[in-house]
């Protein structure tokens, strides 16, 4: 199975979506959401990625823009989501989903990439807890969620500490998104970015 993972066109917005509803069946919003950051101008600038497999849309992830406030003079992203479809998952593709964003945002000058989602996965990409470096999620996340709030620093990228209050595009700058329970026994690694 040949995999190529390429930048997202307008024409695979349809697939795109279709992933996200069949990767994420009890969270329709997960499709809504995809929808409203690809649109949104506040998540400019964005890097979306489609995996697929014979020409055939089977993954994608969207990393949008984040700031810290009080203000940093560095780039931030935030992933947010990632779907496989279901008949594709846990064949590695999330993962070569994320380590490519990854690589194309550490080239573009990104310094940190944060993510809101499994802590049982995330850290094999290099993905540590967001609060012990001192950031902050834009809004207060549960004590018992704590580990899924995470950040990858690229290296060489932060030339001194810094942190703050994560700032997010306007489509995920609401407070439910950031209660979901991602510690919960039904979420399965490929549930990343649980937005």
């Amino acid at each position: 199975m040949p995999l190529i993972i390429r930048r997202a066109t307008d024409a695979d917005l349809a697939a795109i979506l279709s992933i996200h509803r069949a990767a994420f069946p009890d969270e329709g919003s997960v499709a809504d959401l995809t929808a409203a950051l690809l649109c949104d101008p506040s998540a400019k600038p964005d890097l979306s990625l489609v995996a697929l497999v014979d020409d055939k849309p089977v993954g994608h992830i969207l990393f949008t823009a984040a700031h810290l406030q009080p203000g940093a003079a560095h780039r931030f992203s935030l992933l947010a989501p990632l779907g496989v479809a279901p008949e594709r998952q846990r064949q590695g593709i999330g993962g070569r989903l994320i380590v490519e964003g990854l690589a194309i945002l550490a080239r573009s000058g990104v310094s940190a990439v944060f993510v809101l989602g499994h802590p049982a996965y995330y850290p094999r990409f290099g993905f540590m807890p967001a609060g012990s470096l001192g950031f902050a999620a834009p809004y207060p996340i549960p004590a018992k969620n704590a580990d899924a709030w995470l950040v990858l620093l690229l290296e060489g990228k932060l030339s001194k500490p810094c942190g703050g209050t994560v700032r997010c595009a306007k489509a995920l700058d609401h407070p439910e998104l950031w209660r979901e329970s991602v510690a919960d026994p039904s979420f399965k690694p490929t549930d990343l970015g649980r937005f």
